[in-house]
C-alpha cells in the first residue's frame, strides 16, 4: 500500500497513510478526500477497504426484516420526500390499523424475519398513544421479535401531542417492547441545509438530543446521512464529525448508513430543480470516507441497496462498507421517490449478491449479533 500512496497527490497520500495507521481524519482532511481526483479516489477506496478488513473482517452482514410504513399521511413538508400525503388533501393517503400492522409482523416472522422496522408519517389524526400500542400489539403476537421503530422526528411529534417529555415517552416505548430506533430524520445535521430541504422538521440539535436520550436509556440507534441534494462537501464532513463526537461521548450507534437522495418524484427536483447531484464515484467516496472518519467508533458501515441499486451497492462493499441492510419485504419511501431498485429482496438474493463479491454472507441481529453462517 505504501508504494501506491507514493504515486498519488501528496496531501491525499498523507491523509490516507494517517487513516491506515488508525488515526482520526479531521473535517478538513475529509473535505480534501471528497475533492480527490479519479486516481486518488481509487486509492481511497482501496484504503477504506483495507481499514474495513482490519476492523470487521471479510464477512458481509444482513438482517432478515420487514419494513412497515403504517401511514403516509404527514404534516411534514420535506421537499425530498414523495411518500407523504397531506392530511388536508389525503387523496391516496392511508393509515394501517393495529390489526393490520400486527398481521404484517406475524407474516414476516413466519418467513423467518427477526426484525420489524416501523416508521410512518406524522399523522395528526391518529391516537398519539398509537406508537406504544403498536409495540404492545406486536409483542403480544411475537414476544421474541426485535422492534426497530420510530425516527427521532416521530418521537418528538408524539411526545408533544402527549404533552410528555421525550424521555418519558421513550421509557414507555421501551417497556412496551421497543428494542432500537432508526436514526433517520438526520438528513444533514446543519440547520442552514435543513431550512431548505425540510424546514418544518426538527433541528439538528433536537435530533441529537432525542438520540442522546435514547442512548442514555440503553436504546441503541442507527445513524444516517442524506446526501446528494443541496449540501456541500464540508456539510458532509461536519455531519460525519458530529456523529463521531456523539458516539465518543456515550453513544450507542450500531451502524452508519449513507442514504443517497432519490430525486425523480420529489418536489426538491420537480419544482426546485435539484436533480442528480452525485455520480457513482461520489457515492463510493461517501462510503469510503464514512469508513475512515468513523473508524474505531462505529464499526459497521451499511450500504443502502434500495437507494443505490443492487450493482452499485455491491461495489460499495469494496469501498469500506460491510453491511447490506435488510430484506425489507416491502419498501415505500424510496420507491415513491423514484428508486429503480426492487422494493424487497429475499435472504437468498442478498446472499447471492454478497457471494458474487467474493465475500461471506452472515445473517445478523439488529444489534449485530450473528444469527448464523449462511448456507
Amino acid at each position: 500500500m505504501n508504494s501506491i500512496l507514493k504515486n498519488i497527490d501528496s496531501a491525499v497520500a498523507r491523509i490516507l497513510a494517517k487513516a491506515l495507521e488508525g488515526n482520526e481524519i479531521t473535517i478538513e482532511e475529509a473535505v480534501v478526500l471528497f475533492s480527490a481526483g479519479a486516481k486518488e479516489s481509487m486509492v481511497l477506496f482501496m484504503v477504506a477497504d483495507e481499514v474495513r478488513r482490519t476492523t470487521v473482517g471479510d464477512a458481509v452482514t444482513y438482517v432478515h426484516n420487514r419494513n412497515i410504513n403504517f401511514t403516509n399521511i404527514c404534516v411534514g413538508d420535506c421537499l425530498f420526500c414523495a411518500f407523504h400525503r397531506s392530511p388536508h388533501k389525503p387523496n391516496d393517503g392511508y393509515a394501517l390499523s393495529l390489526q393490520e400492522i400486527a398481521a404484517k409482523a406475524v407474516e414476516a416472522a413466519e418467513d423467518g424475519a427477526t426484525e420489524i422496522c416501523i416508521q410512518g408519517g406524522l399523522n395528526p389524526d391518529l391516537d398519539p398513544h398509537l406508537y406504544i400500542r403498536i409495540c404492545e400489539a406486536i409483542k403480544r403476537e411475537l414476544p421474541d421479535v426485535h422492534i426497530h421503530a420510530f425516527s427521532p422526528m416521530e418521537i418528538l411529534f408524539a411526545s408533544k401531542r402527549l404533552t410528555c417529555s421525550v424521555e418519558s415517552l421513550l421509557r414507555d416505548l421501551k417497556s412496551a417492547g421497543l428494542g432500537s430506533m432508526p436514526g433517520t430524520a438526520a438528513e444533514i445535521l446543519d440547520d442552514s441545509i435543513r431550512s431548505i430541504i425540510c424546514p418544518a422538521k426538527l433541528t439538528a440539535d433536537a435530533w441529537a438530543e432525542v438520540i442522546a436520550t435514547a442512548h442514555r436509556l440503553a436504546i441503541p440507534t442507527t445513524s444516517t446521512m442524506l446526501y446528494g441534494h443541496v449540501e456541500g462537501r464540508e456539510h458532509r464532513a461536519r455531519h460525519l464529525d458530529r456523529i463521531r463526537r456523539m458516539q465518543k461521548t456515550g453513544g450507542r450507534f450500531t451502524e452508519f448508513i449513507p442514504l443517497r437522495f432519490v430525486y425523480p418524484n420529489t418536489v426538491l427536483y420537480r419544482q426546485e430543480g435539484c436533480g442528480p447531484q452525485v455520480s457513482g464515484m461520489e457515492d463510493l467516496k461517501v462510503h469510503a470516507i464514512s469508513r475512515l472518519m468513523l473508524n474505531g467508533h462505529i464499526d459497521n458501515i451499511q450500504v443502502s441497496w434500495v437507494k443505490l441499486g443492487l450493482k452499485l451497492a455491491q461495489v460499495c462493499l469494496s469501498a469500506g462498507a460491510n453491511d447490506l441492510g435488510g430484506t425489507l419485504m416491502e419498501e415505500h419511501i424510496s420507491s415513491s421517490a423514484g428508486s429503480f431498485a426492487p422494493p424487497s429482496l429475499t435472504v437468498r438474493e442478498l446472499q447471492e449478491m454478497i457471494r458474487a463479491c467474493e465475500r461471506t454472507p452472515r445473517q445478523r441481529t439488529t444489534t449485530y449479533g450473528i444469527v448464523g453462517a449462511a448456507s
